[in-house]
């Protein structure tokens, strides 16, 4: 799976993709990431990349030219399942976006910046359009990088014990379970004796309906959305 990343500051990128199950799946090369800077395609001799509002009001805006000419140039060299923008009032993500987005093979993302890009890009280039929750940014960097790990980490092969993103929360549209590890007992505080049992098949109905009240406590919605 290749992702192309289009932004204003790269090196936000940098970090999130050197460690962890990412640089995993980087390495071993499950997973491609470029990243492109937008000031390289800037055609100012000071590679500038915004300009203000026509109409006035407070913030700068990122410009058509050199949004339009990278995205043009990758698509020119590969076919995109989906050209991804970043931003506040986009489709709320979520995980069920993030299974068929894993599906796909190719996926540009357009990381948004200072008040937001063109109007014009959105209407001829965006295929889709994200919001990772209801609240403002700085830009959108880190939001890709939400997308691209909670991705990536779906991909045949990124994680050990490929049944592990399968039990997420989420994933059934319910959160996990409690989990515990040793030791048994800690400060009188002691595992769940149906986790010591052994019984696989009574195990996974405690977990199933320790899930189900979670839900119920903490994210109701999630259950009536399932219904």
């Amino acid at each position: 799976m290749r992702f192309d990343i289009i932004t204003a500051v790269p090196e936000l990128l940098e970090s999130p993709l050197s460690h962890s199950i990412l640089k995993r799946v980087v390495d071993k090369g499950i997973l491609q990431v470029f990243i492109h800077n937008i000031r390289d395609f800037s055609s100012s001799k000071h590679r500038q990349i915004d300009d203000y509002q026509f109409g006035g009001g407070a913030g700068m805006v990122l410009m058509i030219e050199p949004i339009v000419k990278c995205i043009e140039k990758l698509q020119s060299e590969r076919e995109y399942d989906e050209v991804i923008f970043l931003t506040p009032d986009g489709d709320l993500y979520n995980q069920n976006t993030a299974n068929r987005l894993s599906l796909k093979k190719n996926l540009i993302i357009l990381c948004g910046h200072y008040k937001g890009i063109d109007e014009r890009i959105r209407e001829h280039y965006i295929t889709k359009e994200i919001s990772i929750g209801d609240y403002v940014l700085t830009g959108g960097e880190i939001a890709a990088t939400v997308l691209i790990d909670s991705i990536g980490r779906l991909l045949p092969g990124a994680m050990s014990d490929e049944t592990s993103a399968l039990t997420d929360s989420f994933q059934d549209g319910i959160l996990s379970p409690p989990v515990y590890t040793r030791p048994a007992e800690f400060n009188g505080w002691k595992v769940p004796e149906i986790l010591l049992s052994g019984h696989e098949a009574k195990i996974e109905e405690w977990r199933y309906q320790q899930a189900v009240e979670r839900t119920k406590e903490r994210r109701p919605k999630l259950l009536k959305d399932k219904d």
